[in-house]
């Protein structure tokens, strides 16, 4: 048996997202989060979405719902998997896989777009030349590394004894990952959905295959009926805004 639907999600807000936004708006340099990457924690409005996630995904019929999931390390995610698995009434195995991890940004960490042109000129060059799939921030990853660790981890979700269903709980940039190297896009149809298309705070992509041997197909983008169901907020957050092709 091997892996024939994945239910890919984003954690609930974090308060970094929050931060982050904030500073972006305000045009700060610096987003005020005193939190290693790996350590930021959900907000409430986090917390919130990943109840009802949960609530949502014990409705699924169980033929239905995924039967395993794999989790990125870093807390906003465990917190979010381990709320909506326990909510969901159902005790499926979590499998920690730093693979799942976010997007590394190296110096430009904790940075707004401002923070950047202001601090690393010559890096905001680079990264307009060489667009944002290629673009490599120093001690970090670009896209295309994501990527790669991506196409590791559908290998291994490829063999005996994974169940036809498995829920991935990650990151925007890794939702986004997984579209671009299950469905085929080219660089620049990946930017240009990328511009148009966010993935929203503890909602479900959904892909799928017929068979193990086929083609993946996109399902469901983005949905985030369960959170507005539950009155609660739907909040979006961008992750890396230079999303412009080249």
């Amino acid at each position: 048996m091997a892996v024939t639907e994945l239910w890919l999600v984003r954690h609930g807000e974090s308060v970094a997202n929050r931060a982050a936004t904030l500073a972006e708006e305000t045009g700060v340099e610096v987003v005020a989060v005193d939190f290693r990457d790996a350590d930021v924690p959900l907000s409430g409005a986090g917390e919130q979405q990943a109840h009802a996630l949960g609530r949502w995904l014990g409705g699924v019929s169980r033929r239905e719902r995924p039967t395993a999931a794999w989790c990125s390390p870093y807390l906003r995610a465990r917190e979010t998997a381990a709320v909506a698995i326990r909510e969901s009434g159902d005790d499926i195995p979590l499998v920690i896989d730093e693979r799942l991890r976010d997007r590394e940004l190296g110096v430009l960490d904790l940075l707004t777009s401002h923070g950047v042109e202001a601090r690393f000129p010559g890096e905001a060059e680079r990264r307009r030349w060489l667009g944002k799939f290629y673009y490599r921030p120093p001690g970090g990853e670009s896209w295309a590394d994501v990527a790669l660790r991506i196409r590791s981890l559908l290998v291994d979700l490829d063999r005996p004894g994974v169940p036809e269903r498995v829920l991935l709980v990650a990151h925007d940039a890794v939702v986004m990952s997984f579209l671009y190297v299950c469905t085929g896009l080219a660089e620049a149809d990946l930017l240009e959905f990328a511009q148009t298309h966010t993935v929203a705070n503890a909602s479900v992509t959904r892909m799928s295959r017929p068979s193990p041997d086929a083609a993946w197909s996109l399902d469901v983008f983005s949905f985030s009926d369960h959170l507005e169901a539950a009155g609660v907020p739907v909040t979006l957050h961008e992750g890396d805004r230079d999303v412009q092709p080249r």
